[in-house]
């Protein structure tokens, strides 16, 4: 047997990803549409192209000192599970367990659907017929804010998930393979983007307007909370806090490759390594995409630009006429992969959670392919039935018909504070564990400890403080949401401990 077949005795896993592969997870994770569209709401929160950048280049440090902190993390308990494991052990496992349940509920499944119906609507620029309002069963109304519906979108939608769940439950050499084809192709056509709208679309009055006043606030700008606009100091304060749901959320699912450490290959040393090196590339990316944006299109076209395909409209600078389809095609591939790493990472923490008895007790056996197939199952049926409900967001005053938002959107909003929260936990117990099991060999120690770890808490809580103060609507809900999980927990874990089943010991089992 090959050395990347070499099977892993704690689980049957087989520890086939190099440190390509896992950078490949990191980054083909976190690139999806996300960087393609929202910016077009951070100028309108923020006014001005300053601002604009400065929310991305906060985005970027919160991400790699979160990385970073995550790779100490990864090198101790080198165990498929991850950000669960991590919780579990700093806190305990109710704590590891309620970031397991939203992770599954509408974190990790949630944004699966998301990014499958995004893979469809950017099909549809091609192919009309796929679209969210091309329907094969018409929405039925179920309450008085609900519907459900199957449209031509969703329907692909819907195959995309079965597809890609399928080809992962047939190994990670397979699953692997998808993964490194699709974030090559997404990374060099983001690099093709950023080259091209520099070099080609370069105009001289954006320029002038955007670089040679990069900080005034101007044109109609987004209530952010309160009645606060960015027109005030506090208010733009404000306003590039509550940005970071944009930047932030396009820029997650970085740690994704913390739940496969069970088949990385010397994870002491590659899981730290690809998530600096992986996190580093795509921040860096965005941060020139976004120069990319702001040296081909005037500031005020990027607020108002259709549907916010900033670019798309970047694109049709440098290719008049075809920029729409080119970018199209550019997100569907870019959807692919990112689709195919939140799939084939999201059962590595079922399975984990499911072996201390906390999940489906199916989920934690792999099958004759090593893989956890009926983790990615049920993550695929979840993840499929979150794309049919519909939320009736109100009426369309040209043609008084009702206008169907998706629940799984509405869902994502709500928990992307409730994700921060976690983060912040996992980084905090970083400090707990170095106090709690100072005897434990750390491999890597993470950069800039303690300073850098602490100004991630820092950061991360003031912006979720600002969130719950001034987006109450979609905060709170998240919150309600993770509690949801407490009961669950102590039903699992009674049923858990009548089978004798107590949660792992990581440190141990990763040191055999």
């Amino acid at each position: 047997m090959g050395r990347e077949e070499r099977i892993d005795g704690n689980g049957g896993f087989v520890r086939g990803l190099g440190l390509l592969d896992s950078t490949m997870i990191v980054a083909g994770s976190m690139i999806g549409s996300g960087i393609f569209i929202v910016s077009a709401d951070i100028a309108r929160q923020t006014g001005a192209p300053g601002w604009l950048l400065v929310v991305w280049l906060i985005t970027g440090f919160l991400t790699l000192a979160a990385a970073l902190a995550y790779g100490e993390l990864a090198a101790m308990m080198p165990k498929a599970g991850g950000q669960y494991v991590y919780l579990r052990e700093a806190y305990s496992p109710l704590v590891g367990f309620l970031y397991g349940w939203t992770f599954f509920l509408v974190i990790q499944t949630g944004t699966i659907a998301a990014v499958a119906v995004g893979f469809a609507k950017y099909l549809g620029v091609l192919w009309p017929v796929v679209s969210e309002t091309n329907y094969i069963i018409g929405p039925i109304q179920i309450s008085a804010s609900y519907a459900v519906s199957l449209s031509t979108a969703q329907l692909v939608g819907l195959l995309l998930i079965a597809l890609l769940t399928w080809l992962n439950t047939l190994g990670l050499k397979l699953g692997k393979l998808v993964q490194n084809v699709f974030t090559f192709a997404k990374t060099g056509a983001l690099i093709a983007l950023i080259v091209l709208g520099i070099l080609i679309g370069w105009n001289p009055a954006a320029v002038h307007e955007n670089f040679g006043d990069l900080w005034t606030v101007r044109g109609a700008l987004q209530d952010v909370g309160g009645g606060l606009t960015a027109a005030t100091a506090f208010g733009l304060f404000v306003a590039i806090c509550v940005a970071q749901t944009n930047s932030l959320f396009s820029a997650d699912s970085w740690h994704d490759v913390t739940f496969t450490a069970g088949e990385v290959k010397d994870p002491r040393r590659n899981l730290p390594l690809s998530l600096a090196i992986g996190t580093a590339l795509v921040i860096g990316l965005y941060l020139l995409a976004n120069i990319a944006y702001l040296v081909t299109l005037p500031f005020e076209t990027i607020k108002n630009v259709p549907n916010d395909r900033v670019a798309s409209a970047t694109a049709d600078v440098i290719f008049p006429g075809y920029g729409a389809a080119i970018m199209a095609i550019a997100i569907m591939i870019s959807t692919f992969g990112c689709n195919n790493g939140l799939i084939l990472a999201g059962a590595r923490a079922y399975y984990a959670m499911a072996r201390d008895g906390l999940f489906f007790e199916s989920a934690g056996r792999l099958n004759k392919h090593h893989v956890p197939a009926w983790g990615l199952i049920i993550q695929g049926i979840w993840a499929a039935l979150l794309i049919l409900p519909r939320t009736i967001a109100g009426t369309d005053p040209a043609t008084g018909q009702l206008r169907y938002g998706s629940l799984y959107n509405n869902l994502l909003t709500y928990v992307i504070s409730a994700a921060l929260i976690f983060y912040i936990l996992t980084i905090y117990g970083l400090f707990r564990l170095r106090v709690k099991r100072p005897e434990i060999e750390r491999p890597y120690r993470a950069f800039g400890y303690p300073m850098i770890p602490a100004l991630y808490i820092l950061g991360a809580g003031v912006i979720v403080l600002v969130l719950f103060i001034y987006q109450t609507a979609t905060t709170w809900p998240g919150l309600i949401i993770v509690l949801t999980g407490i009961p669950i927990y102590f039903i699992w874990r009674a049923a858990a401990r009548r089978r004798g089943v107590e949660p792992s010991r990581a440190f141990e089992e990763a040191s055999l």
